[in-house]
């Protein structure tokens, strides 16, 4: 008997087979949830598009091989994405042999564009116009209100993804938002208290602002989408984003984890240790994010130059300390940072790892690495990972 194109679609393994493209491995994020019949067809759509996404230009037939569905089934999908615009058709390939050399099809990646706004600065708004492909092809921003006053905060978002609007030079196929705090699956922020937000339905506000389909997601866990997908992480890390606050994102089994108060990688307000500490901005004495952030650490540098070395030694350790509990309970692989190389470089993270190795199992956790993600613009290009995920299923 033979296997219906359903059957394969349901098929965890056929989401391995994507070939590399250019800009690193093929790797996407894992569903977990049954797919039933009613849905074998957009479970369908996206394995064809990831498979266009990550392998780059082939031929229908290659494609059927490359995915395990019926020559049919491709035909029809190919068709419909031909005809939205999403798929165009490159030409032939050069014949090797007897027969009609095949013509070779790819997504449309120069045909549409994205749009990718990051609020985590500690001075500006920053913003891109992006490719399908997670490149930065243009850039704006705007000043970062002095005060967290969640209208003037939303005003000046608005602006920046206007600007980006008018900078666009293709059709836009969405709108990805990265913003500290806490935010719910459906873009509305919970809680951002260094932006003066709080049960604020930002996804939704700004999408019927731009007219255009809009993701908002925590800024952490936008990162930790573009280091998975662009980067050289593995299946279970977590990326901790250190600027105007301190946030981190976490993927586990190549899955993210949220958690059930979507609050998972909140771990800027967590107390490290007994001996008091700075004043952090949400009232108590001692947070990590008093300890680490940017901000912080420069003015402490700037105050004591002298001290460089105990000042990026400390914040180190308590970051450790803070993390070593959630690295030994996930059983993580590693620990990325991102953040400013002068800042994380060198000093800061010899202490990490010495104080994560000193306060976890010997002879268990002696191989996880700590280190500074490669990439640039990691919110932005996790932005861009988002819309393609929520718009073509592609991540």
């Amino acid at each position: 008997m033979s296997v219906s194109d359903e059957q394969r679609a349901a098929s965890p393994s056929e989401y391995g087979g994507a070939n590399a493209h250019a800009f690193g491995p093929g790797r996407h994020l894992r569903s977990r949830s049954k797919v039933l019949p009613e849905h074998a067809r957009g479970h369908n759509r996206a394995l064809v598009l990831q498979t266009l996404y990550h392998a780059g230009a082939m031929s229908r037939a290659d494609l059927s091989r490359e995915t395990g569905l019926t020559r049919v089934t491709i035909s029809d999908l190919v068709a419909e994405f031909i005809a939205d615009g999403i798929v165009i058709e490159m030409g032939v390939r050069e014949a090797v042999g007897p027969g009609k050399p095949p013509i070779l099809i790819d997504i449309d990646r120069i045909g549409h564009q994205i749009l990718g706004l990051d609020l985590s600065g500690p001075s500006a708004f920053e913003g891109a116009v992006l490719s399908l492909d997670g490149d930065v092809l243009e850039r704006r921003e705007v000043a970062r209100p002095e005060s967290p006053d969640g209208d003037a905060v939303y005003a000046a978002t608005l602006e920046l993804a206007r600007m980006l609007v008018a900078a666009s030079t293709q059709p836009l196929l969405g709108v990805g938002i990265g913003t500290p705090g806490v935010v719910r699956p459906d873009g509305v922020v919970l809680s951002s208290p260094n932006l003066g937000w709080s049960n604020f339905p930002l996804e939704a506000k700004l999408s019927v602002d731009l007219d255009l389909p809009v993701l908002a997601r925590n800024d952490a866990n936008a990162a930790v989408l573009a280091e998975y997908t662009f980067g050289d992480a593995k299946a279970d890390f977590m990326l901790i984003k250190l600027g105007r606050g301190v946030g981190a994102g976490l993927i586990t089994g190549s899955q993210p984890l949220l958690g059930s108060r979507f609050a998972a990688g909140e771990i800027g307000h967590v107390v490290v240790g007994t001996d008091g500490g700075p004043r952090c901005a949400c009232g108590k004495d001692g947070c990590l994010e008093a300890w680490l952030s940017v901000s912080r650490m420069r003015e402490a540098l700037a105050a004591d130059p002298g001290a460089r070395d105990e000042i990026l030694r400390d914040s180190g350790t308590r970051m450790a300390i803070a993390i070593a509990p959630i690295v030994a309970a996930l059983d993580l692989s590693e620990v990325v940072l991102s953040g400013p190389a002068d800042l994380l470089d060198g000093i800061l993270i010899d202490a990490a790892i010495e104080t994560l190795h000193a306060r976890t199992l010997e002879g268990v956790f002696e191989d996880v690495v700590v280190r500074r993600t490669h990439q640039d613009d990691i919110v932005l290009r996790g932005t861009a990972v988002m819309v393609l995920s929520g718009q073509l299923g592609v991540s």
